[in-house]
């Protein structure tokens, strides 16, 4: 019954629409230090990934997330952070891909045709070693032994690299579910000022500070009132109706 539900969740993610933040082919030049780290650290950075895909709330952990007949057997309600320091380093690539199946299913993402071909490559290449290290055992050539161990370490070097960039590709669509993507938070505004009754004019806020010696209130014109014109006073409608006219004399 497992593995005809793991079937059927395979053929849905073959369904799925939405795509990975980023492919394989643009990890390393969207986050080289953590590629790095992964490649180097590849263990450690599958436990914080698999730790954080389950929100940090580690009650959720199950062995390789469900996805492999020991999930639930091997009493991770007990103990779950040993469980998941013993999946990562004794079933390094399983770690890797449960991850990567959790998100999957979580955001129902989809693997691109190119990282099809990336990751299909890997296992081919693993394959071509297996075959030439049994047929160098069976025949006894040096040659094909020597071919054999070349492949076998340009399949580990595959592998590493592309289980780094997998890791990689997990943590910055984690780090664009978690928000950090977005735009930045908007800036404390200033502390304000009220006015009191005992102060002779009112505070002078969005003003820069007054000079030495001279009153503290904002101009006339920031006030709302409106700027003198040169040449035009006295102002219209002066002097009041009820005046004698210029020139008038007694």
């Amino acid at each position: 019954m497992g593995s005809q539900a793991n079937m059927e969740k395979m053929q849905l993610r073959q369904n799925y629409r939405n795509l990975w933040h980023t492919d394989l082919m643009r990890t390393i030049q969207n986050d080289p230090p953590y590629c790095c780290l992964s490649f180097w650290c590849g263990p450690c950075v599958s436990y914080m990934l698999r730790k954080r895909a389950l929100y940090n709330d580690m009650s959720r952990y199950v062995c390789c997330a469900g996805y492999m007949p020991c999930s639930g057997r091997c009493g991770e309600s007990r103990c779950p952070e040993f469980c998941l320091a013993t999946e990562v380093f004794l079933c390094f690539g399983n770690s890797v891909a449960s991850t990567r199946f959790l998100l999957q299913d979580e955001f129902n993402i989809q693997t691109t045709q190119c990282d099809n071909c990336i990751i299909g490559f890997m296992f081919c290449l693993q394959q071509i070693a297996c075959i030439f290290s049994i047929v160098a055992m069976i025949v006894g050539s040096e040659e094909i032994s020597e071919a054999s161990q070349i492949l076998s370490c340009l399949s580990d070097m595959v592998y590493c690299t592309v289980c780094a960039c997998m890791q990689t590709q997990h943590k910055i669509e984690m780090d664009k579910r978690d928000g950090k993507f977005g735009p930045q938070p908007m800036a404390v505004p200033p502390p304000q000022q009220m006015s009191r009754l005992d102060q002779q004019y009112p505070p002078t806020v969005g003003y820069p500070p007054p000079a030495y010696g001279q009153p503290n209130y904002p101009p006339p014109q920031a006030a709302g009132y409106p700027a003198p014109q040169p040449g035009s006073y006295p102002p219209a409608g002066y002097p009041p109706a009820g005046y004698p006219p210029a020139g008038y004399q007694r």
